[in-house]
């Protein structure tokens, strides 16, 4: 690249998703630096947001800080009208989180809760985006554990996924891509929901069944009668953001998994 952006840090540099924001921000002309971690839950993740936000706090040259949430911050309710979907004014009930031992979903929410509180009382701009499940070609060819649940379920396993039930789905691209936005665009504000499409686990496998034959995908899932919900991201594609569908994301992802040696070569319809 002829024009370098700037300077930015990811955290998590080797991980699934910040693997691939690098990619994205070193083609986009960005330096980088990346830092790792352990993997987090619960009192961690907290801790280990609010250190990072620490470091934040005392550079005086930073513009401002994007912090990776997740779509489960706003869907763990047992009080919404499923007519209307959920946006980034929603919020996980903590309580619920606790009461059904949901404890990714409870970690995000509380890290992202504690990273609100923090930045705003010491001035820092923040920005969170909350990606729903994330499908994609993986950088690292050790999978991470969203991409060998999806290998799995394409194995024809259904342990994982059953617990699903619904779930929203996005590209690893317009996550990362997602990510430079907002970072770049000065009026981006508070949080934004980053999720293509919303599928029951039916739907999910009827889609896989018929544009990947080949594959040993499950026909069918337990019913769970979980509640239907739908996600709003009129906010995101207000700022001229559009999503992959979930035919490319599946498309990128089985391939990657193909030459990686995960998964025998196929002929997707």
């Amino acid at each position: 690249m002829d024009q370098v952006e700037g300077k930015v840090c990811v955290t998590g540099a080797s991980g699934f998703l910040a693997s691939w924001l690098i990619k994205r921000l070193l083609l986009s002309g960005y330096q980088v630096i990346g830092t790792v971690r352990d993997p987090e839950i619960l009192e961690p993740a907290v801790k280990g947001t609010l250190n990072v936000l620490n470091s934040c706090a005392k550079n005086p040259s930073l513009k401002r800080v994007i912090l990776t949430s997740s779509s489960s911050t706003v869907r763990v309710r047992d009080d919404f009208e499923p007519t209307v979907p959920f946006d980034e004014s929603s919020w996980s009930s903590v309580e619920l989180c606790e009461t059904l031992q949901l404890w990714y979903p409870l970690s995000k929410t509380l890290a992202e809760r504690a990273a609100w509180d923090f930045c705003n009382k010491n001035g820092i701009h923040l920005i969170t985006v909350l990606p729903s499940f994330v499908i994609g070609p993986s950088l690292p060819t050790q999978l991470c554990s969203t991409a060998s649940d999806v290998l799995g379920l394409l194995r024809g396993e259904t342990e994982k996924f059953k617990w699903h039930g619904r779930m929203g789905y996005v590209h690893i691209d317009d996550v990362a891509l997602c990510h430079i936005l907002v970072y770049e665009h000065q009026s981006a504000v508070g949080r934004y929901l980053c999720s293509s499409s919303v599928l029951d686990n039916d739907e999910l496998v009827s889609f896989l069944s018929a544009h990947y034959p080949s594959l040993p995908v499950p026909k069918r899932f337990e019913q769970l009668n979980r509640p239907f919900y739908d996600f709003n991201t009129s906010k995101l594609k207000s700022l001229g953001f559009e999503f992959k569908s979930i035919k490319k994301m599946f498309d990128d992802c089985i391939g990657s998994l193909v030459e990686q040696g995960h998964l025998s070569s196929l002929n997707p319809v």
